[in-house]
């Protein structure tokens, strides 16, 4: 999928194939692929980054490529370009289908793709779909050709299908009612449901360690095999090598400076901006923590001048900063200074985290973060912060009292201190995660060996 929130992990996923012997094509549009970081040495031999060039479409900008380049209301025109991608496809699999020297043992796809899925039917190719965490599946409104056993049903607490706030169900009934579809009228699920119908497994970025209350579910919700790939956590070399070449951003340098474990550090990812409401009371609630913070603030929605209340970064000059450019996310939350994160919970940013023993402060914004934020909060790796359960709207008091929370009383930072201490021992598992894609491996050859028998 066009986000560099499923670009980055399947990258992941490719070099680490690539560094047990297998050779990879890594299909996306060439600005993005453009954007991504330079292969690792060991895999780079066998990788090919094929580039098939996105569609223009009217009301679509030139170069906007992924999902960071547009508006969340300009995702009709992103997925209309998207469908354009199914002939050009088509045809790179068709070539490489025609000599056995290059035809492919499997495709991995998304789990939107179901142009690829047509494809790989077409040719014969078995197709494995990546799936996100259980926990977004099981919590997800289940379309209508995925219907789990009574029994599992009745293992779901009750308590938990109510925890799910009333501005996230909607948020969810509107990907089945088609509200945001593309322009060819296909909403979300439509396009999981015919990628799941068609692809012959699925495979997902998690593991029973990460989640051993969902996990046992997914194959009866999704009603195909399920392989674990384990968490695609960034490798202990390439986590330092980013956290070096951050080493002289300003960012850094500012961290430098501060106490150990005494900065929160602020970033809500790049797919769905704040409104500039929320940026205020977001703000507000930064300077009554009175806590050190370091925040990658990306431009709200709607906003032309600054968002920021007016003299907040005057007040707050002393013990924070605010920065609307790049950071390097990696040296920031590998800094001696950095001693939580407050986060929308998407995917990465938590294993990211996690992977230095953060304890979160959570606020989700969009699709799976909710999930993932109550998952961790059963962990006590964090709290969220507090909500309106109707439309999802929070305050300056909720987001004082969550960073005071993880940040300043000593008790219940403690608490979640040893909650992320324990969720790290499972993202840092270097053997763990090596032997997940090993097995994952080993699943694939099977199941193609059975199919070709």
């Amino acid at each position: 999928w066009l986000a560099f929130g499923h670009l980055l992990p399947y990258l992941e996923l490719s070099e680490r194939l690539a560094e047990r012997g297998h050779s990879v094509s890594y299909v996306s549009t060439p600005r993005n692929l453009a954007r991504l970081p330079p292969l690792r040495p060991a895999a780079a031999p066998r990788v090919d980054l094929v580039a098939l060039p996105l569609p223009r479409v009217d009301g679509l900008p030139d170069g906007a490529e992924s999902t960071n380049d547009i508006s969340y209301s300009d995702r009709k025109f992103h997925w209309k370009a998207f469908d354009g991608l199914a002939a050009p496809f088509a045809e790179f699999l068709a070539a490489a289908c025609a000599d056995e020297a290059t035809r492919p043992h499997w495709i991995i796809a998304d789990c939107f793709h179901h142009w690829a899925t047509a494809a790989a039917l077409d040719h014969k190719v078995p197709l494995a779909m990546l799936q996100p965490t259980a926990a977004s599946v099981a919590a997800s409104l289940r379309p209508p050709s995925v219907q789990p056993d009574a029994s599992v049903v009745e293992e779901q607490p009750a308590a938990a299908a109510r925890a799910v706030p009333r501005y996230e169900r909607e948020g969810h009934a509107a990907l089945i009612t088609g509200h945001g579809a593309s322009s060819g009228g296909m909403s979300v699920i439509q396009r999981f449901i015919l990628t799941k119908d068609r692809c012959t497994v699925a495979a997902m970025r998690s593991c029973i360690e990460w989640e051993p209350e969902s996990f046992p579910l997914a194959e009866t919700l999704l009603g195909k095999p399920v392989i674990p790939l384990g968490l695609l956590p960034p490798s202990v070399d390439g986590a330092r090598r980013a956290a070096a070449q951050g080493a002289e951003h300003a960012t850094v340098r500012w961290l430098d400076a501060q106490p150990p474990d005494s900065v929160i550090y602020v970033a809500l990812g790049s797919e769905v901006p704040l409104r500039e409401e929320q940026v205020r009371e977001l703000a507000i609630g930064l300077e009554l923590a009175g806590t050190r913070f370091l925040w990658a603030l990306r431009k709200p929605i709607g906003a032309d001048d600054d968002p920021l209340p007016p003299g907040f970064q005057d007040r707050t000059s002393g013990r924070g900063m605010v920065t609307t450019g790049w950071v390097p996310q990696m040296s920031i939350l590998a800094h001696a200074a950095v001693g939580g994160f407050l986060t929308h919970c998407g995917r990465n940013s938590l294993i990211e985290s996690l992977l230095f023993g953060h304890p979160l402060v959570m606020l989700p914004i969009y699709g799976d973060q909710g999930p993932n934020a109550r998952q961790m909060a059963a962990k006590q790796v964090g709290l969220q912060v507090a909500r309106n359960q109707d439309d999802g709207s929070f305050d300056r008091h909720g987001v004082s009292s969550a960073v005071r929370a993880v940040m300043v009383d000593e008790e219940t930072r403690r608490g979640f201190v040893a909650g992320a201490a324990k969720m790290q021992a499972v993202v840092a598992d270097t053997e763990l995660h090596d032997r997940y894609i090993d097995e994952f491996v080993e699943h694939l050859r099977s199941c193609a060996a059975a199919s070709a028998n």
